[in-house]
């Protein structure tokens, strides 16, 4: 079904696997439309309540645009993001379950931008990120210029931006662009325990506080108040939110179904 990347499902956790190791996994046009595809069949999938989006091998989670795949032409670059990131990165942050990201090595360029659209972070101490659009005379797509201001403040999204500097994992966590640094012996594990809490929350009330908080920047009080009642209201009919007030009332551990 996909050439460009991996995808099973395991456990109710869809495991997205880009799987071009000889390009450092850089994103042709035929890896983006898979990517956006296995995010949407994953969102389709009733069984599925968490996504891992990683790569194969310890190198790297994505070195960006695949510039000799011709995203390289320069009359070509916006209608490459349009019919390309621009899906791929709307699905990311639409999609009602939580998305982890699993940086087994370097996150440049677009594959930065990657990272940053996912909802939790974890990276394996050595590897970095970094926006180096400003080495090749560009500026940062595919959603940088929006996640970033937003994870570290607009002074220091302006460094990383217009420096390109490598952020190692340690420092990225401690700036907030990522979620937990570990040593790489410990990624898998880390990663494990993270996918385990997500697929046994309840799946819906998280996917109500992802539209929410995608809100957030952009609502005024009383629009973001008005949204939190609508999803409160029908979080508040579903079978999670009926078996998390009686498990309460029980004082017992609830059993979350994500429905």
């Amino acid at each position: 079904m996909y050439e460009n990347l991996l995808y099973e499902v395991t456990d109710s956790v869809a495991r997205i696997t880009l799987n071009r190791p000889d390009v450092y996994h850089a994103l042709s046009p035929a890896l983006l439309r898979e990517l956006a595809q296995a995010v949407q069949t994953a969102e389709a999938d009733t069984r599925v309540r968490v996504l891992l989006l990683t790569a194969t091998g310890d190198k790297a989670f994505c070195s960006g645009a695949d510039l000799k795949a011709g995203l390289g032409e320069a009359s070509g670059m916006g209608e490459a993001l349009r019919t390309g990131y621009i899906p791929l990165i709307m699905a990311l942050r639409s999609i009602p379950k939580p998305v982890v990201g699993r940086l087994n090595g370097l996150a440049v360029g677009a594959g930065c931008s990657l990272a940053l659209a996912c909802d939790v972070v974890l990276a394996r101490e050595d590897a970095y990120l970094s926006l180096m659009f400003v080495q090749i005379g560009l500026m940062p797509d595919a959603g940088a210029t929006y996640f970033l201001p937003r994870l570290v403040g607009m002074a220091r999204a302006f460094e990383l931006a217009s420096t390109g500097r490598r952020v190692y994992a340690p420092e990225a966590a401690q700036l907030g662009l990522i979620h937990r640094a570990v040593p790489a012996a410990e990624l898998d594990a880390a990663v494990e325990e993270t996918l385990h809490y997500y697929r046994h929350a309840p799946t819906r009330a998280i996917g109500a506080m992802k539209r929410v908080l995608n809100e957030a920047y952009h609502s005024d009080l009383p629009t973001l108040l008005e949204l939190e009642a609508q999803q409160q209201d029908e979080l508040g009919a579903s079978r999670d939110a009926a078996e998390g007030i009686t498990a309460f009332l029980q004082k017992r551990k609830p059993d979350y179904q994500g429905r």
